[in-house]
């Protein structure tokens, strides 16, 4: 690195379960660059969060560039070719010049090519037939958990980093739910959004165990519509509506108080793991050997076996698969464990 200014420039500009997936490699940068600042380039809306994992300085947004970045994404790593709407966009000015860039987005090209456009002192990413620069860096593997995919390219450049430090602390606001028993029907692609009237039939079976008020539908201020027809079809309160109520870090406390959380393989999945909190998580498409949650015994995934297309523009076939009964078998068999674990710890199970 050079004396001068060290600066450490990451590229993951997606949503808020790769955000959370990165966090691992992330802390092992942070580590391995203790003097330099660390800025990550991704969509001002997550800048809350990378900043409670104490891994990065700032964040750069690439809103622009996420319009584009599943898309991208996915060419990456299906056979690299084309160029997505918004890719090609420069990256920010405030980005050009750092001693170390590092491509946590993808395999490439696109991504690495616009890291290696910011001039880096040095590039760690993953090798591309397309992209000479990264010529003798580590290979992709297609069949790898995403988290243990980029603490592996550290590690095979040198940097330590350990996949299990997938922990969030406490954000410094109140839960506005404490206890809460949570519904995430949404998703950024059709193809892991269950039916909201599978929801609905869900919230119904839960809420009298949840207790009066504590069930709650969440999500982004676009779902709204959606997570108010999940509350209608089930009966409940538009008091328990609290998609667009919450900011990120909102959404945090109360995940971090959550008695359950219900959702399919989003971002909402990943922050119950971050928080080690009870949960089921219904996977569609993508196997839970490449996204799901670590093994743990109050973290239930839901699978029919079949991988399909993670951002198809209907909900994916093996996703269908998975009955109402199902996911409320395992949600009450998740409840009954943790409650069981919290009496032999000696306290309420649910806060």
């Amino acid at each position: 690195m050079t004396a001068a200014k060290p600066r450490v420039v990451v590229l993951r500009a997606l949503g808020l379960g790769d955000l959370l997936t990165a966090i691992p490699a992330l802390r092992g940068l942070r580590a391995a660059f203790g003097q330099a600042r660390v800025t990550l380039a991704a969509p001002a809306v997550l800048a809350p969060l990378a900043a409670l994992s104490g891994a990065v300085d700032d964040v750069t947004d690439t809103g622009a560039l996420y319009v584009g970045g599943v898309w991208a994404r996915r060419q990456e790593r299906l056979n690299g070719q084309g160029r997505p709407p918004g890719a090609a966009e420069p990256l920010d000015r405030a980005l050009h010049g750092a001693d170390v860039a590092v491509n946590l987005h993808g395999r490439g090209p696109q991504s690495s090519r616009l890291l290696l456009a910011t001039a880096p002192w040095r590039l760690i990413a993953f090798e591309h037939r397309d992209v000479p620069a990264t010529r003798g860096l580590p290979r992709w593997h297609a069949d790898e958990h995403e988290v243990a995919r980029w603490c592996r390219l550290l590690a095979e450049t040198g940097i330590p980093a350990d996949p299990g430090a997938l922990g969030l602390p406490r954000p410094p606001v109140p839960s506005p739910r404490p206890g809460a028993v949570i519904i995430h029907p949404g998703a950024a692609s059709a193809a892991r959004r269950w039916p909201p009237s599978r929801w609905a039939e869900v919230a119904r079976a839960l809420a009298s165990s949840a207790g009066p008020g504590r069930l709650v539908v969440t999500g982004t201020a676009q779902e709204r519509p959606l997570a108010r027809r999940v509350a209608d079809l089930a009966g409940l309160d538009a008091g328990g509506v609290l998609a667009g109520r919450t900011g990120l870090l909102e959404l945090a406390a109360l995940t971090a108080d959550a008695a359950l959380v219900l959702s399919g393989d989003t971002g909402m999945a990943h922050l119950a793991a971050a928080y080690a909190r009870p949960a089921v998580t219904l996977a569609g498409p993508v196997a839970p050997r490449l996204w799901g949650p670590p093994p743990r015994p109050w973290h239930r995934v839901l699978w029919a076996g079949r991988d399909g297309d993670p951002h198809a523009d209907q909900p994916d076939p093996g996703l269908l698969a998975l009955s109402t009964a199902e996911v409320i078998a395992a949600a009450r068999a998740v409840l009954d464990a943790t409650s069981c674990l919290a009496a032999a710890r000696g306290r309420k199970a649910w806060g």
